[in-house]
């Protein structure tokens, strides 16, 4: 996949639609009684470049204030959604040992992995950051869980919304209409190209996870060193 390319057409797409006032709002991000959950297995950025995230962050607030954004601890790339987010789901029905061993089997020894945060992307529901990796061992990795998982009898959702080939950040929701989005697309499109860092990868967090991924939902379930 043409990365940058993907990015980009998806930007202008969807930067188009909330000009044009057809942007989702998610209802469900300040709902306490919200219960969907599932497990995920995710990279966490470095420190150094979700403070470079929270200063864009701290713009767009002081102009659209009610809008949903990321804390430092909630930010994260979805390596994949091993068990999509759905209402009823119980940690207690599954066994995380049989997880975690599919998981280490399909981890690349000595993987090498840096993420270049750059730039911004969008949907009809949220800003993302751009996520640029030097290699295909990321995807490499998502290729081997998927075969190795559909070949058990295990709970999986693999690839059901989607099949993610990107290394993305989403740290902007919608959760209201917006009373500035003038001034909000401004400041989108003056981050547009916006360099937030660069990181090496070193770790693989398998987590149960509410559907925003709230520190104060998330269980580690293990941590893999690559």
């Amino acid at each position: 996949m043409d990365l940058e390319s993907h990015y980009n057409t998806l930007y202008e797409s969807s930067i188009e639609k909330i000009k044009a006032d057809a942007y989702q709002i998610d209802e469900l991000i300040q709902n306490a009684t919200d219960r969907r959950f599932g497990i995920t297995l995710l990279i966490r950025p470095s420190t150094a470049v979700k403070n470079e995230i929270q200063k864009f962050l701290k713009h767009l607030n002081t102009i659209e204030p009610h809008q949903y954004y990321y804390k430092n601890s909630d930010i994260h790339i979805t390596v994949m959604s091993i068990i999509s987010c759905y209402d009823g789901f119980d940690l207690d029905n599954i066994d995380i040992s049989k997880y975690v061993e599919i998981i280490k089997k399909s981890i690349i020894t000595h993987p090498k992995i840096d993420i270049e945060f750059k730039g911004l992307t969008a949907s009809p529901s949220c800003i993302m950051v751009q996520g640029f990796m030097n290699n295909d061992v990321l995807n490499a990795i998502r290729d081997k869980l998927r075969m190795r998982f559909k070949n058990t009898t295990l709970e999986q959702s693999l690839d059901k919304r989607y099949a993610i080939q990107t290394a993305h950040a989403t740290v902007v929701r919608f959760s209201e209409h917006f009373k500035n989005k003038t001034e909000f697309l401004t400041a989108i499109e003056s981050y547009k190209n916006h360099n937030f860092g660069t990181f090496k990868v070193t770790n693989l967090e398998l987590v149960y996870n509410d559907w925003y991924q709230k520190e104060e939902h998330v269980k580690t379930l293990f941590n893999f060193n690559i």
